[in-house]
């Protein structure tokens, strides 16, 4: 990465509605990467507000949800808009659309996790699953913040950034199926 060290990395977190995943990454890695990272989240088809759940969980996590909003990824695409250097799906459904073209042409990657808003439950368990898939979304943070950027080349970083989504959606299925 040609980037200068006393330069954060730029990371979208794009999902399709941009009201769960997409805004608890966001928050995730501009806590765990603070100074070396600033997240953004957006959405293909953003559904104008974050989820209640989504702003329960944070809150309860110590994060401001001051700031927080659904956005469409088209702000990201304009030119003045921040460089990107990585952009991470975290849906299925926005990992297959046509993404607009991002300024910095950013690396990219497919970190799915499933979609804790169409949970359908009891509030304490709603609020459970919302959990579980923060947690895999924050692990998976935790691995891409310690990497080591400065050592790796672009292809191989690459393949590191798919394997972060890759380990932790076998782990899910594994955990499902037992």
């Amino acid at each position: 990465m040609n980037i200068p060290r006393d330069k954060p990395y730029n990371v979208l977190f794009i999902c399709t509605g941009n009201s769960a995943r997409s805004i608890m990454a966001e928050c995730a890695l501009n806590r765990w990467g603070a100074g070396k990272f600033r997240a953004y989240s957006a959405g293909s088809h953003p559904k104008g507000e974050v989820h209640p759940m989504t702003l329960r969980l944070l809150k309860g996590f110590n994060y401001s949800t001051e700031g927080l909003r659904s956005k469409d990824w088209q702000e990201f695409a304009q030119p003045n808009s921040p460089p990107l250097d990585f952009a991470f799906t975290v849906c299925d459904k926005a990992a297959g659309e046509l993404c607009p073209v991002w300024a910095g042409q950013p690396m990219t990657a497919h970190w799915g996790a499933e979609d804790p808003v169409a949970f359908v439950g009891p509030e304490q368990e709603a609020l459970k699953y919302f959990k579980t898939i923060y947690l895999t979304l924050e692990s998976r943070i935790k691995i891409f913040v310690h990497l080591p950027f400065a050592s790796l080349d672009r292809l191989s970083l690459q393949g590191r950034l798919d394997a972060i989504g890759k380990t932790q959606r076998e782990a899910q299925a594994a955990k499902r199926s037992a």
